[in-house]
């Protein structure tokens, strides 16, 4: 196989560091112009900031030993890493494809058109290929109009089918094994029929159209029956009944202390965030963990509003909302529909606020409501640890969020690949499905899809069809 030159962005570096050990035989370029924009992202308190130093810090490693960074180092894989430097002054008066490159694109000292005039200056002067790799779509737009081969970055990219079907897998039985099973709770298969079943995952055993029962493919190879209360019940609060076969999966992975990972895709009101608190609540009133913490990535929809006044708690809430609504209406005590009836205020007396029952918990520390931005060099024990909006993520992130979890922990990771507002992902290489992906047929880990929704016929309709 010919070894080919593969011409990193920027954004391929700052979404994994680890890029530079990722091409095994081939040849990697690093322009300097991608070394001055990581220096602007150097300082940044941010996952991206420390994926910056980690690029520049691994690249000093490289080039230690190395008199001349631009003849290139040997990596462990066979291949060479070098620095490109590219100076229009002194490039080649009479490269055509160079002069028609700056008549399409006549900014000469922007970035991306000197990353791309680079490469094609590498095409001319080299064999072997040139492939551009970015994960900026325009920038692989107008790689492809005028020439360059250009490639996404793929290594944490997943299959698209992993994240485009949401049907729970069927496995056809006979009608007195799915008898034995309903009787017994297990059954055991031959393996033709379980190949490409992961640990943990959920299917319908079938015997003809109608005759149906959902089942959990264990680790040890046999189904089993799903272990689910007919409600969750929250002490004087409400209960939550599954309203379909996916939450009575979700339900079931969720109480199991056998798995301390569980990942949820599902669009919009299927209830994922909502069943997810609901288990949260009832195990941590049943004594099964110490407390209950819920997250949500801070990564807005939009236009922001600028800075937020007040305290750090004050200035989250707005961020942390839908996590307060989830938590007001299971914890909400049961009272009747209807308007109340005026009570005589009594003068003289300070009017008092009622705190609301998830306050309360939070103010013992039973409770946890946060920003997931504080969350790096913690060690989370004990806890039921549910993150909203996982999808948000960038996989460097969710690595570091899966490490965080101690003994005795469960992690709840939950979102719609679909619903992307971080620029550095898609719905292929986010943190929800790269943990799915990467972790998939562990004994500890069970996934769950969603895809019927239960918010109301109006919310489900726009899901489906807008």
């Amino acid at each position: 196989m010919i070894a080919k030159n593969y011409v990193l962005d920027t954004n391929v570096l700052l979404h994994d560091p680890a890029a530079l050990e990722r091409f095994k035989e081939n040849h990697l370029c690093i322009l300097a112009d991608v070394l001055s924009e990581l220096d602007k992202f150097k300082s940044e308190q941010t996952e991206r900031g420390a994926n910056a130093r980690r690029v520049h810090r691994r690249l000093t490693e490289m080039f230690s030993c190395s008199e001349t960074v631009t003849q290139g180092v040997s990596t462990e894989g066979g291949g060479t890493v070098r620095l490109v430097i590219y100076d229009p002054a002194s490039c080649p008066k009479n490269s055509e494809q160079l002069n028609r490159f700056h008549r399409i694109f006549p900014d000469r000292e922007r970035v991306d058109h000197r990353i791309l005039a680079a490469c094609l200056l590498l095409m001319q002067y080299n064999e072997s290929p040139v492939v551009l790799v970015t994960k900026d779509i325009n920038m692989q737009l107008k790689a492809r109009a005028v020439g360059i081969e250009c490639q996404d970055y793929l290594n944490d990219k997943v299959d698209a089918r992993e994240v485009s079907n949401y049907d729970v897998r069927r496995v056809e039985v006979d009608p007195n094994e799915l008898q034995r099973f309903a009787s017994t709770g297990e059954l055991v298969v031959s393996e033709d029929r379980t190949h490409g079943i992961s640990a943990n995952e959920y299917v319908l055993l079938g015997a003809g159209d109608k005759q149906t029962i959902p089942a959990r493919f264990a680790a040890d190879g046999q189904f089993v029956r799903l272990e689910i209360p007919e409600v969750l019940k929250i002490p004087d609060g409400q209960s939550l009944k599954p309203l379909n076969l996916g939450q009575r999966c979700l339900i079931d992975a969720l109480l199991n202390p056998d798995i301390s990972l569980v990942t949820c895709y599902g669009h919009a009101g299927t209830g994922k965030t909502l069943v997810a608190v609901a288990a949260g609540l009832h195990e941590m009133f049943n004594r099964k963990y110490n407390g209950i913490t819920v997250s949500r990535p801070v990564v807005s929809m939009g236009d922001q509003l600028g800075f937020l006044p007040g305290s750090l708690d004050e200035k989250m809430r707005p961020w942390l909302q839908p996590i307060h609504d989830a938590l007001d209406l299971l914890m909400r005590p049961t009272t009747p529909l209807g308007p109340r009836r005026k009570q005589q205020k009594v003068t003289g007396a300070a009017p008092t606020v009622a705190k609301k029952p998830y306050e309360v918990l939070m103010e013992q520390g039973i409770l946890e409501i946060e920003a997931l931005c504080y969350i790096r060099g913690r060690s989370i024990p004990n806890r039921f640890f549910i993150l909203d909006e996982a999808q948000q993520l960038t996989p460097q992130e969710a690595k570091t969020i899966v490490t965080r979890m101690s003994r005795d922990s469960k992690l709840v990771l939950v979102g719609d690949p679909a619903q992307i507002d971080n620029p550095y992902v898609d719905s292929r290489s986010n943190g929800l499905v790269y943990t799915r992906n990467r972790l998939k047929g562990q004994p500890f880990v069970a996934h769950v899809a969603l895809n019927r929704g239960e918010r109301s016929e109006l919310a489900e309709a726009g899901a489906q069809l807008m």
